[in-house]
């Protein structure tokens, strides 16, 4: 049979350690024998960022822009251990931060449902969507260590030489003490991306902050969300029986807990970041939960929602076996191509991709799993596959 045909080709960013171990696999098992996979490659890989200066990370970014989707596996973001272990030239910033704030996205995070896995809360019976705002807060923060007594200040100076300041802290002793900032046009936009897709997807939008205790801050976004609701979708809403409602986001963790799921719920960067692993783990595994950026100008980066499983990459180093999930890597690159073969007219690519999903899926439901899903699965009969074996029981279904 001849392979699929690709006109444009997708910008595929490379990552680290085990991560980058499956992704050339899914490659070469899933993909290369069915698509004539076209590609702009970036290596992302920290020791390939490190002598580019993170250029490279720039440069994928760029091309997103130019191309319009892109695919990415898991990286390193740097911490002071690795700083050794690379050998690196400064403690460099998260590509999925420099790629967001270029892209000035939204990224949608939604749980894999699969047959045999069920959720630890049990009334969840439909997917959690975690909306997480692409843009600024901690991942754009600056921080200073404070080594004795001193006085830490928030200090505005406006071009028409206005100055506003504010005290921050008095400190008698050491501490630290951290800015961050946000833009009015990346609120805007994420509240008009998450609007349009609870359109799209018919499903109710939940938006938590804490403006009770941030008053400027976080009521900035809070009252951003109401001004475009208000102004853009209300009556869409209203017409398509969905609901658009604003809590606190300690009152929506409860609230989550105790719905069925079946929403979409938006969230800051940081509260996206972590609220969104929540979700995943609950549902069952961080590796089957499916994560894609949304540009206001209709760019779109499908990565997983997971790191580099540093611990695996050791052990497949020393020759061991591992028995890596590899679902949401799949899933990033079905989601990819998926919406490369949307905008490009090509239903081969799409059907292509929905086959591969369907693959994967069933797959796990015919018992044939990695271990992290056997000590999951309420499966009479399983079987825990390497990560390597796992990937070949896929490519015999597809």
């Amino acid at each position: 049979m001849a392979k699929i045909q690709m006109t444009t080709p997708l910008v595929e960013m490379d990552g680290d350690e085990m991560t980058r171990i499956l992704w050339a696999w899914i490659k070469e098992k899933l993909i290369a024998p069915h698509v004539d996979l076209k590609t702009d490659y970036y290596d992302l890989g920290l020791a390939h960022r490190n002598e580019t200066d993170d250029q490279v990370t720039h440069e994928a970014a760029a091309a997103i822009k130019k191309y319009g989707v892109g695919v990415k596996c898991a990286t390193i973001t740097p911490n002071a251990a690795r700083m050794d272990e690379y050998d690196l030239k400064e403690m460099w910033k998260s590509p999925n931060g420099t790629i967001r704030a270029a892209l000035d996205g939204t990224v949608f995070r939604a749980p894999i449902l699969v047959k045999g896995i069920a959720p630890y809360v049990s009334n969840w019976t439909s997917p959690i969507t975690v909306a997480r705002h692409a843009y600024g807060d901690l991942y754009r923060n600056v921080e200073l260590a404070v080594d004795g007594p001193a006085t830490a200040k928030l200090v505005v100076q406006y071009d028409d030489g206005r100055t506003e300041e504010k005290e921050v802290f008095r400190f008698e002793g050491p501490g630290i003490s951290q800015g961050m900032h946000n833009l009015d046009a990346s609120i805007e936009s994420f509240a008009r991306a998450c609007m349009t897709y609870a359109l799209d997807t018919k499903q109710d939008l939940w938006f938590s902050t804490k403006d009770t205790i941030s008053k400027v801050y976080d009521h900035r976004f809070k009252d951003i969300f109401a001004a475009v609701y208000e102004k853009e979708f209300k009556g869409d809403f209203e017409a398509a029986g969905i609901e658009y409602f604003y809590t606190l986001i300690d009152d929506a963790v409860a609230r989550v807990v105790r719905s069925e799921g079946g929403f979409i719920w938006a969230c800051k960067n940081y509260d996206g970041d972590v609220m969104s692993d929540l979700v995943a783990s609950a549902f069952g595994s961080l590796a089957m939960m499916t994560s894609v950026l949304v540009s206001p100008q209709g760019y779109y980066e499908y990565e997983a929602a997971h790191g580099t499983v540093q611990r695996h990459y050791y052990k497949h180093l020393k020759g061991e076996e591992t028995s890596t999930n590899s679902v949401a890597t799949i899933f990033a690159w079905s989601g990819a191509l998926r919406k490369r073969g949307e905008l490009d007219g090509n239903r081969d690519l799409q059907a292509f991709a929905d086959r591969l999903e369907k693959a994967t899926l069933d797959t796990i439901e015919a018992g044939e799993m990695t271990g992290d899903l056997v000590l999951l699965s309420n499966l009479e009969k399983k079987e825990k596959l390497s990560s390597e074996a796992f990937l070949d029981a896929i490519a015999g279904r597809l």
